[in-house]
């Protein structure tokens, strides 16, 4: 078995090659004022510009992971709805908070589309990826739009957005959905996962309730320089070209697994990784990383079996070399 330096990890979702290094310069002179507390406002006038929003309705927050926590601890709900599979982490807060959480399933043999009217009518808070992690579906702004109404919370959760070319589908920046929260994260494009910088998009009123929940000074110097750094033109620029040049890669990955006997792909992928269904799911799981590759099990989201696995979009010549170790992986044809 191999180590795991020694593997190709094609299952984090975080850009490989990053942060650039622009950015890492910004991060780097942030340090010479590690001696002051960290003051937010301009990154959080950066991002509200960046959205075409007032700064009463932007948070700051340690990873979009944090947002989830102060949802589930802060918000008044009786019914929350996570629709799945999708990143785990939204439920597991709110099941720490003390939340009974009800799940909508979305289904294989529909493409795990976003069915609005399969979400309870009672449900006072819904939660709900776009694009989808793992599944990569990009569901239309408009079946989002649908799910919302007075006295609901509607939590959009779009931290791979910016993969998407032109954002089209996002709705950041939207103020007239009522109850609408949408999530940011700048660690999947950027790398910055060792940082923990995101952000929330909201009513004045709710991003007022989760910032009393956080604890104070909860962004540090360097990821506000980050944020900052990141809302800026060359930065929106350059996250432009590289969703092209994922859309370009994806597509390219989707070939090749297309050309593999018994295995298929959820589609139209959108996002910067795939989900794919292969015969003897756990086995080639374990094939793949006898030959340098590691793939996300799929089994751990809900919703989806052992079969499924989550594959990162890479260069074309590390894509490559996957599907070739994917060909010799797989069980023999029937």
């Amino acid at each position: 078995m191999r180590g795991r330096g020694e593997l190709v990890d094609l299952a984090v979702n975080v850009r490989a090659g990053t942060p650039p290094s622009w950015l890492k310069e910004c991060v780097a002179e942030s340090l010479d004022g590690l001696a002051a507390y960290p003051d937010g406002r301009v990154a959080r006038a950066a991002v509200a510009a960046r959205h075409g929003v007032a700064p009463e309705r932007v948070l700051l927050t340690a990873g979009a992971a944090e947002a989830f926590v102060l949802l589930a601890r802060a918000l008044r709900v009786r019914r929350p709805v996570v629709v799945h599979p999708q990143f785990t982490e939204p439920e597991a807060a709110l099941l720490d908070a003390g939340h009974a959480v009800a799940r909508v399933l979305l289904r294989a043999e529909d493409g795990f589309r976003l069915d609005p009217d399969a979400v309870p009518e009672d449900a006072d808070l819904v939660v709900v990826g776009n694009p989808t992690n793992p599944t990569s579906v990009l569901h239309p702004a408009a079946d989002l739009v649908r799910l919302a109404r007075p006295g609901r919370v509607l939590v959009v959760d779009e931290a791979f957005m910016d993969a998407v070319p032109g954002e089209r589908e996002a709705l950041a920046g939207r103020v007239d959905v009522p109850g609408l929260v949408v999530l940011r994260s700048l660690t999947k494009t950027w790398g910055l996962a060792g940082l923990r910088i995101g952000y929330v998009l909201a009513d004045p009123a709710v991003v007022a309730e989760l910032s009393r929940a956080q604890p104070l000074w909860p962004v540090s110097s360097p990821a506000l320089a980050a944020a900052e750094a990141c809302m800026s033109p060359r930065a929106l620029a350059e996250a432009g070209h590289v969703a092209h040049r994922v859309a370009a890669e994806r597509r390219h990955l989707v070939a090749g697994l297309g050309e593999l006997a018994g295995v298929s792909v959820v589609g139209p992928a959108e996002g910067p990784f795939v989900l794919v269904r292969v015969a003897g799911g756990g086995g080639v799981r374990a094939r793949l990383r006898e030959r340098g590759f590691a793939v996300r099990r799929g089994d751990t989201f809900p919703g989806l079996g052992p079969e499924w696995v989550r594959v990162a979009v890479r260069d074309r010549a590390t894509a490559d070399r996957f599907l070739s170790a994917l060909g010799e992986a797989l069980p023999p044809a029937p």
